[in-house]
């Protein structure tokens, strides 16, 4: 009897066991915005968060910073989510790979970190086009960032099935998600868009929020702009948080009369550095500065979000731009560094140090060790063995369309890369050339042959020419990013988007287009034998100023991320691997691009470069240790 009552005890105490274990596992914690505090479990927190973009680092690399974060001392990781990634086409989503934010959010739960959504629709981040898909600029009555119910009807398909993906995440259903913000700095927007009232701003806003309650995000909600314009941008009922507020006493006033006279306070993004655009200096932010306001924001009880705590890269043609009446456009760098304290490859940089120090100051745990860096290797040269005209492939592989004026990517039905405009010319003509309705770069040739360069950048529309009897007028365009803030974003289409003029005269009839998105790498067995050249004399008279693609192979006997030296070339696009690693442009003050490790393979990699200019012939490529970013050469 008494062996069975110790059983009977045992299998009790085992279930009591087993029964915390599952409890514990599916306990629901708590978040809500009470008494003018962040409370999660029924205690007070101080948000201390860090901004990065899942979709700007490779996937394999998100644990590794998500532990740098931790290693700082911060308890909560924000992201935006953008839109234009996850719907390349309508009604087609993509949450594979480094889109695969619900991966993302896991791993922030699995490293005890908090989660903050910025689903936007719109998120500026110098990103393309604000995070809007580019297909949007094609559906005949949507206008973009207003009470349209067009616009309304494909944000509403969205915020749905975004909310799918991440509804187990959320705090209410036992994730880390805490927070989500409503829209993305509308406040400003509002502001420069005074052609709409201000009424309509609101109720768009307002219909954003009801969108995101629709589809069950259930969540505490935000909104985030300049204290200067919660006018704009705050909604009834949600908490208004602080873009680049250092006066800790302005927000607390701006924030008491947009909610309710009480807190909590939050800067939802303290600038670490700034963004950075090509053609002009790199610019820079001091770490005492920083870490000095994060001092103030700490023992103030003030919350904050890095921005950027980590940039990472903006691979392929996910770059926005800047708009501004001296430049017309900025187009930002392919580099998102942004000066933030893990720098592109994740490393601590001083700035880390220095809030690390701050931060660990005010926590109540020791902090943990700050990971190591990702192995770093360096390549003397990469030979180059082949070159191909791209012209030639154009014309030959890319199916040709006609039109009576020049159209534009968005009319051609291509978000990005290139677009080749050609028109025959019978008769001779010369004169000044305008394509005012460039939208960006442009190589211009007559049959073949350069005679000019054209950049929106720099407002030069112009230039001299002299097609000859029987001859061929080409325009290769470039989409060097559409806006991605202020008012210029509802004017984003791609190419040529008015009439081309020679001596003020409309050149209209006859025009063949040729699209080259450049989506995937060129295909070099797809390329007629004359046109494929090896890396030798004859193709550097033949193919001299024309746009060409260099091939190359090399072997590595061990991986590690290192940095592509492009000072000596033109400007274009490099493939590795399949990966499209980004822009550059030997302007600057870019000159290196990043190269993850996690894309290289032991033993044969592939490198393809398409250099847009090619003014002189190259052979090789080497590797760097290190990243060249703020080296600017202007002519």
């Amino acid at each position: 009897m008494q062996m069975y009552i110790r059983m009977r005890k045992l299998s009790f105490l085992l279930f009591l066991f087993i029964f915390s274990v599952v409890a514990k596992a599916h306990r629901i914690q708590t978040f809500e915005i009470k008494n003018g505090q962040f409370v999660f479990d029924g205690c007070p927190i101080q948000i201390l968060s860090g901004e990065m973009h899942y979709n700007r680092i490779p996937h394999e690399y998100w644990r590794h910073r998500m532990q740098m974060l931790k290693a700082m001392g911060l308890n909560t990781v924000a992201t935006y989510v953008f839109w234009n990634q996850h719907e390349p086409e309508p009604g087609k989503w993509d949450f594979s790979g480094d889109k695969n934010i619900k991966e993302f959010i896991k791993i922030a739960q699995e490293e005890g970190l908090h989660v903050i959504l910025r689903v936007g629709p719109y998120a500026c981040a110098e990103w393309e086009f604000g995070g809007y898909p580019w297909w949007l600029q094609n559906i005949k009555g949507l206008e973009l960032r207003r009470d349209n119910p067009l616009f309304l009807k494909y944000t509403n398909l969205y915020i749905k099935r975004l909310y799918q993906e991440v509804k187990d995440l959320l705090v209410t259903n036992g994730g880390p998600i805490i927070m989500v913000q409503v829209e993305n700095e509308f406040g400003s927007y509002a502001s420069q868009r005074k052609d709409i009232p201000l009424e309509e701003h609101r109720r768009y806003n307002e219909k954003i929020k009801e969108q995101l309650v629709g589809a069950g995000f259930n969540t505490e909600l935000f909104t985030s702009d300049g204290t200067w314009l919660f006018q704009g941008g705050a909604l009834d009922g949600v908490l208004p948080t602080a873009n680049g507020e250092n006066n800790i006493a302005n927000l607390k006033k701006a924030v008491d009369k947009f909610h309710g006279g009480v807190g909590p306070y939050m800067v939802a993004e303290f600038y670490t550095g700034w963004l950075h655009h090509w053609a002009e200096p790199f610019p820079s932010v001091d770490a005492s500065t920083v870490a000095r306001k994060a001092d103030d924001y700490l023992k103030n009880g003030v919350s904050f979000n890095l921005y950027m705590v980590h940039g990472g890269t903006n691979f392929g043609f996910t770059s926005g731009a800047n708009y501004d009446n001296k430049h017309d456009i900025q187009p930002d760098l392919t580099s998102y560094d942004y000066d933030a304290p893990i720098s592109e490859a994740g490393w601590a940089t001083p700035k880390y140090d220095s809030l690390r120090a701050v931060i660990g100051k005010y926590v109540k745990h020791k902090l943990p060790s700050v990971p190591a860096r990702i192995p770093v290797i360096g390549i003397p040269s990469i030979k180059l063995q082949r070159v191909a005209d791209v012209l030639g492939y154009i014309e030959k592989e890319s199916v040709k369309v006609e039109g009576e004026t020049p159209m534009t990517f968005e009319q051609l039905g291509q978000g990005y890369g290139y677009v080749l405009y050609t028109r025959h010319f019978n008769q001779p003509i010369n004169g000044t050339l305008e394509v005012p309705g460039l939208r960006d770069y442009a190589v211009v040739y007559v049959n073949g042959e350069k005679v000019g360069e054209l950049n929106r950048c720099f407002k030069k529309y112009s230039l001299d020419i002299d097609i000859p009897f029987n001859s061929t007028l080409q325009i290769l365009v470039e989409n060097m990013g559409r806006i991605n803030y202020g008012s210029e974003i509802v004017h984003n289409n791609k190419g040529i988007i008015s009439p081309v003029k020679i001596n003020d005269m409309e050149m209209d009839g006859d025009w063949g287009m040729y699209k080259l998105p450049m989506d995937k790498e060129p295909d070099f067995s797809k390329l007629p034998s004359p046109d494929v050249y090896s890396n030798q004399s004859r193709a550097t008279t033949s193919l001299k100023g024309r746009p060409v693609v260099y091939e190359g192979t090399f072997n590595l006997d061990k991986v590690g991320d290192t940095f592509i030296d492009m000072s000596a070339w033109g400007k274009g696009i490099i493939f590795i691997n399949g990966h499209n690693i980004g822009r550059y442009w030997n302007i600057g003050p870019q000159q290196t691009l990043y190269i993850p490790g996690v894309w290289l393979t032991k033993g044969a990699n592939r490198i393809e470069i398409f250099e847009q200019l090619n003014d002189q012939s190259q052979s090789e490529v080497h590797m760097l240790k290190a990243p060249i970013l703020n080296q600017l050469k202007m002519n």
